[in-house]
């Protein structure tokens, strides 16, 4: 297919708080405009909105009517500040957090919009950082290495309770009324394309690496069974729906959302995809050893590679899970941006926040000025970076965080940059255990906000003693989107080829500082006595605070 140099793809990235939508040119990438708009109900994790009853620990919901107000606001918003007619757009990609899950009728519409389900937690999108389900997933844990289940090792040995299965079956045992009339089961990412499309399609990146598709099949109706009876058919009657590879076409733009959008009725709509896959090629980090970290609220590794191998705690490896004809491996960390967040709105006293007022700038950005004057382990801490649990490679979200070495003399900048370097180490425990496997990192490209916090990559590259390059658009999940799209509309032949014509990347941007190497070496040894003492069952007092609380919320309600 020929390019036509004027000719334009939309990229429309779902995250957590928002969505985000990007105007891209075919032929060479450049990025003509973008508009953002917040999800009216953010993360539900609280309250349930439409009864104001108390959610319990754990849970994150969200509303899709707000995902729609995306495609409503930023798409067209985005086409008239990239200044072009919406005649020139050509196609539309889009990726979503994962694992999200929607339960739905058989024509797509969610469960929580039906009046009978209305007040019902259950019915509503279950966010990725939904942690409710540990229990189940524990439980598809155990039995899975009882039976010697075959595919456990493509999954680091761990199922999460993020994932697909272990929400499922919350669903029926807390909810039976909810999973009985629940036709799909349904990841976000292939509900915003049948929403687009009029079409039910499942991506193979999400079945992968969330749903435990592993070598044509997901786990047997006697596996499930075991876990319970009445979850026996849950593949056969929720889930199971043929997969459509990454950057095919899952249809043509309906009526109604060319109405929604602005844009031309009947383009390509891409198959879905994760916000974190679908920036590997926005930074053309299609070859293998490249790994990507999309540092945000959270973080998510991803990496392709010539070789299958078995690493430990890694969230996935699917074959052409990010790239056609390479092994696609996923790790990842559940908090980070999060993290640094909570910490400015629970940790950090007035006066900071007077003083940052006064010099017209952010709290954190006061406190990287502050941490950044001093010297590796000047403040005499070690944090471990669970507060939102662990996604690798302990893979357990009954884990919590820890700031040791705290005195009287302590200051908020000095737990800041320990929560920081906490950060840094989770990243290292990540790609040593990737390098201990024989799955190389050559390369860590950073991706996403963080990107802009000179000492938060500093310290990466001297912790992981990587150079760091950094990917060249602020906006990679929906660049990715957009270089999808293209190859759905076809005008590239395939992604590789996407990637070289529209993704972009600054190599080297930050390298390690060798005294500063050696410094942080010392620390992370100190850093893995305390990760293996708490996360690997030396001491189990996380669990037992967790227990504690669930016990006395329980009491109260």
């Amino acid at each position: 297919m020929t390019i036509d140099r004027d000719a334009c793809v939309v990229g429309v990235d779902f995250g957590t708080l928002s969505g985000r939508a990007v105007v891209v040119r075919v032929h060479d990438g450049a990025e003509l405009g973008t508009a953002v708009h917040e999800f009216r109900h953010g993360v539900v994790d609280q309250v349930l909105p439409a009864t104001g009853r108390p959610l319990p620990p754990e849970w994150a919901l969200q509303v899709p009517a707000d995902y729609l107000d995306v495609l409503r606001t930023a798409v067209p918003q985005a086409v008239e500040a990239a200044g072009i007619s919406p005649s020139q757009v050509v196609g539309i990609g889009t990726d979503f957090t994962a694992c999200t899950m929607v339960p739905v009728t058989a024509d797509g519409t969610p469960l929580c919009d039906l009046p009978e389900f209305a007040e019902n937690p259950h019915a509503y999108v279950k966010l990725w950082r939904h942690h409710a389900a540990q229990a189940q997933a524990d439980r598809i844990n155990e039995l899975a290495r009882t039976r010697g289940e075959t595919w456990l090792p493509r999954y680091g040995g761990l199922i999460s309770s993020e994932w697909e299965f272990a929400k499922g079956l919350q669903v029926l045992e807390e909810a039976p009324e909810v999973y009985a009339a629940m036709a799909h089961w349904v990841e976000a990412a292939d509900w915003i394309v049948w929403q687009l499309t009029g079409t039910y399609t499942r991506n193979s990146c999400t079945a992968g690496y969330k749903g435990i598709h592993q070598d044509g099949a997901y786990p047997g109706e006697d596996f499930l069974g075991e876990l319970n009876p009445e979850f026996a058919g849950f593949v056969a009657d929720k889930l199971d729906h043929p997969l459509s590879a990454l950057g095919d076409r899952a249809g043509s733009l309906t009526a109604q959302a060319a109405e929604w959008t602005g844009l031309p009725e009947g383009i390509a709509v891409a198959v879905g995809n994760v916000d974190a896959h679908v920036t590997a090629p926005a930074a053309q980090a299609v070859e293998p050893g490249q790994m990507v970290a999309i540092m945000g609220t959270s973080t998510c590794h991803v990496m392709s590679g010539a070789v299958l191998r078995e690493v430990p705690g890694m969230c996935g490896v699917v074959d052409g899970g990010i790239v056609p004809g390479l092994w696609g491996y996923e790790a990842g960390q559940s908090g980070v941006g999060d993290i640094f967040a909570w910490f400015l709105r629970s940790g950090v006293p007035p006066v900071y926040h007077e003083q940052a007022a006064a010099r017209g700038i952010s709290v954190h950005e006061l406190l990287t000025e502050l941490a950044a004057g001093q010297a590796v382990g000047e403040h005499g801490l070690i944090a471990l970076d669970w507060h939102s649990g662990n996604r690798s490679v302990l893979v357990d979200h009954e884990l919590s965080g820890v700031v040791v070495g705290q005195t009287l003399a302590t200051k908020a900048e000095d737990v800041y940059r320990a929560l920081l370097e906490a950060t840094a180490f989770g990243t290292r425990v990540i790609i040593d255990a990737f390098t201990d496997s024989g799955v190389a990192v050559t390369e860590l490209v950073i991706a996403g906000g963080l990107v802009k916090n000179e000492l938060l990559m500093q310290i990466y590259a001297d912790v992981v003693n990587l150079p760091l390059s950094v990917i060249g658009s602020a906006q990679g999940p929906a660049l990715g989107s957009a270089m999808h799209a293209a190859v759905a509309a076809g005008a590239y032949p395939d992604i590789r080829k996407a990637a070289a014509a529209m993704g972009s990347v600054r190599r080297n941007v930050v390298t390690p500082v060798p005294e500063n190497v050696e410094a942080y070496e010392r620390l992370f040894l100190d850093y893995q006595e305390l990760h293996d003492y708490f996360g690997r069952g030396a001491n189990d007092v996380m669990h037992r605070l967790r227990q504690y609380r669930r016990d006395a919320l329980g009491r109260k309600s």
